[in-house]
């Protein structure tokens, strides 16, 4: 693989030979090194607590159906598929730091995760460093295109330089020229304004405000303040679940909902009882962009292994990471990270043979065919940096009917 994959892999192993030959078989290869053998064992670190923790359900739950399914079909090389190792990444460093070297220390042959940009930063290089595949179904941050990884780390969501055009394009339709933006203060929130205001100014509208805030404030006066000072036509808040109060205040200086956009951490249809339980309507209006997949048959297998699943914000990428992750073990023969990480680009190249299941995709390997794996959440084409190429976003709105998609769009880096 290209540019910082091979870079970090020679880093990578060079820096941590000692510590993966103390490992022994307990480094990530399932206790069978190279020789195809024994389980394959997921771990994943996901928000159980903390501010992302409604993202937590349709995290865990579409990995274990993924599982379910692989299961069904005989499993992964011919042997089941273990209970899956949870870890909370409680949107917190440390404690996301120190789930992960406990999945580590437990031999897990991949992490689904984190969940949070941010979360994903602070534990990387813990996890791909040991040579254990990373992949993240809800990861969007920019950044994380760059980082030194050793070849390790994927993702299946798109990163926030196509969320961030979807999202100037979709203002922009809607009769929007001059916006605000208010963002979180971090990696995340401070990469997708940026490629906001690119896109925006590109299609000829004017950044009349650009704002950041802790997310960790109390009050939010000021950004607030300075929307109201800028009259925009529209703002756009980029948030997490802090991003509520961000939105109450905005509503309570006179915003109106139909002026504001919202992303994918406030993606929730409980979101009017967050912003204010005596009047969930106030949300109405508000219009939101979040990575999607417009396919209803998972959704229904879904909801019928978890019936109680109310949010299924990045359930479908994060079932498409356990599935590849499957796939290109099967490709290697092999459930040593070390040894399948390489087929991970493979399994979804567009000169192979399309298939959209773990059993289809395992029996057209087993036939000596390449594939072509059609991801629940769209075509995964996995490039050098271990990035989808394109995805399907929801644009969701809050009318009378509560929270509701309003359409599905495909999108793609080369469009």
């Amino acid at each position: 693989m290209a540019s910082k994959k091979v870079l970090g892999l020679t880093a990578a192993t060079a820096a941590l030979v000692l510590g993966l030959t103390a490992c022994g078989s307990e480094g990530g290869d399932g206790g069978d090194g190279g020789d195809g053998g024994g389980e394959f064992t997921y771990g994943i670190l996901y928000p159980q607590t903390g501010n992302l923790a409604f993202l937590g359900p349709p995290q865990i739950s579409a990995a274990e159906y993924a599982i379910q399914e692989i299961n069904d079909a005989g499993g992964i090389l011919g042997t089941d598929v273990p209970k899956i190792v949870p870890g909370d990444e409680a949107g917190d460093n440390a404690q996301a730091n120190q789930a992960a070297n406990n999945l580590v220390a437990d031999g897990v042959n991949a992490v689904i995760g984190a969940a949070a940009s941010g979360m994903t930063q602070a534990t990387y290089d813990t996890i791909t460093g040991a040579e254990v595949v990373q992949c993240s179904g809800s990861n969007t941050a920019a950044e994380l295109s760059d980082i030194e990884d050793g070849g390790y780390y994927f993702r299946t969501a798109p990163s926030d330089l196509l969320s961030a055009v979807v999202m100037a394009r979709t203002m922009i339709e809607d009769g929007n020229q001059n916006i605000g933006i208010v963002a979180r203060a971090d990696d995340y929130g401070g990469g997708y304004a940026r490629a906001l205001q690119e896109e925006l100014e590109s299609l000829g509208a004017q950044v009349v405000v650009n704002e950041t805030y802790d997310p960790l404030a109390t009050t939010f006066d000021s950004v607030v303040t300075s929307v109201n000072g800028a009259e925009p036509d529209a703002v756009a808040l980029i948030a997490f679940e802090e991003g509520a109060q961000v939105i109450a205040q905005m509503l309570e200086s006179g915003v109106e909902g139909e002026q504001v956009y919202v992303t994918d951490g406030l993606n929730d249809p409980n979101l009017g009882e967050t912003v204010s339980a005596d009047n969930p309507d106030s949300v109405m209006g508000i219009t939101g962009i979040a990575p999607s997949a417009d396919n209803p048959e998972f959704m229904e297998g879904l909801t019928n292994f978890n019936p109680d699943l109310e949010v299924f914000q990045f359930a479908p990428q994060v079932y498409d990471c356990v599935t590849s992750i499957a796939l290109a073990a099967e490709a290697a023969g092999s459930v040593n990270p070390s040894e399948y990480v390489a087929e991970l680009p493979n399994i979804s190249r567009p000169e192979g043979t399309e298939c959209g299941s773990f059993s289809e995709c395992r029996d057209l390997l087993a036939d000596g065919e390449e594939i072509n794996y059609q991801g629940v959440s769209g075509n995964i084409d996995f490039d050098d940096n271990g990035d989808p190429t394109a995805a399907t976003f929801e644009i969701f709105h809050y009318g009378e009917d509560g929270h509701e998609i309003l359409r599905y769009e495909e999108h793609s880096l080369q469009d």
